[in-house]
């Protein structure tokens, strides 16, 4: 595990000198990716969520694609279309930006549903189909969407499946005062991101991915795991509770703490860790919670409270 945990220290190190002062999310951001899921990054305007997909993408020296969605958006715009050449008499494939290795979906909740659901086949089986024909993605596929979860007018809601695709919701929040004149230094001459270069491969990524799928999980943890997501079902203040994806979610994103941390083996804690960003999008809130001021994270507190955590074991 410890080439493991050498590769998302120089991601996380790589990354941070674009987003400063967010080193708990940028990590956040790795486990995912090792994890081998989608991240949702909700937040205002201008705190770095589009930077934090670029510095991803550059520092794995991966394909790069970016959708600017907006309510005027065909599917097609997003997976490509399939055009006649005449030369040839047959139609050929005209790839979307659909077809990279990071792809940015910005302001993903500005399309309509229907141009939203392009991704889904693409999110779940790595594949896309046009005019029914099948086209793979890349072995490493990741989407980071964006939506701002202040401004409503002129945006659809993420559809349930849409969301519970993602592995993640995460968000930036501003910068400390410290941190907001770090950025001003570093942004004196040009952005920091232009001079940002890969520090690991794409393939050594995707080993990464295969091996932390060894990091032992105990049966005691396992069944910590599962009465965390069961508890969500229960709740009275939840409508509807986290689904099975949520579960497997929670699984791959704990074997990649506790690789990253060097470890070959799923503490508790490593699962509360990202029990938060992989649970919280998954909740539907009772009428009477909102009424109550409740969010997600306050359910989410008082469900770790209540849950009964076992011994880490080796």
């Amino acid at each position: 595990m410890k080439n493991i945990q050498t590769l998302s220290e120089k991601l996380v190190n790589n990354i941070s000198q674009v987003i400063v002062g967010k080193k708990q999310t940028v990590e956040l951001a790795v486990v995912c990716l090792l994890s081998q899921g989608h991240l949702l990054i909700e937040d205002i305007p201008g705190v770095g969520k589009t930077m934090l997909a670029r510095s991803l993408a550059r520092s794995i020296g991966g394909t790069f694609g970016r959708i600017q969605f907006t309510p005027d958006m065909l599917p097609s715009d997003v997976t490509g279309v399939a055009i006649y050449n005449q030369a040839k008499e047959k139609f050929e494939f005209r790839p979307g930006p659909v077809m990279s290795e990071i792809l940015l979906a910005d302001e993903i909740n500005r399309a309509t549903p229907k141009t939203q659901s392009a991704l889904l086949e693409a999110m779940q089986e790595n594949q896309i189909t046009v005019d029914g024909v099948t086209h793979p993605l890349p072995k490493l596929f990741m989407v980071l969407a964006t939506q701002n979860p202040i401004e409503h007018e002129g945006t659809f809601r993420l559809p349930e499946a849409q969301i519970d695709r993602f592995l993640m919701r995460i968000s930036l929040g501003y910068p400390k005062r410290k941190e907001e004149i770090d950025i001003l230094d570093r942004q004196q001459y040009q952005h920091p991101i232009l001079e940002l270069e890969p520090v690991v491969s794409v393939d050594e990524v995707l080993e990464a991915q295969q091996a932390l799928r060894s990091v032992h999980l105990a049966d005691s943890v396992k069944e910590y795991l599962v009465n965390l997501v069961q508890r969500t079902r229960e709740a009275d203040d939840v409508y509807l509770g986290s689904s099975p994806r949520g579960s497997l979610g929670l699984y791959r994103a704990g074997q990649a703490v506790a690789a990253i941390q060097g470890r070959e083996f799923v503490t508790p804690d490593d699962i509360k860790r990202v029990a938060g960003p992989i649970l919280g999008h998954r909740l539907i809130l009772a009428p009477g919670a909102r009424l109550q001021d409740l969010d997600e994270n306050t359910i989410l507190e008082e469900i770790f409270a209540t849950v009964p955590t076992p011994d880490s074991e080796g």
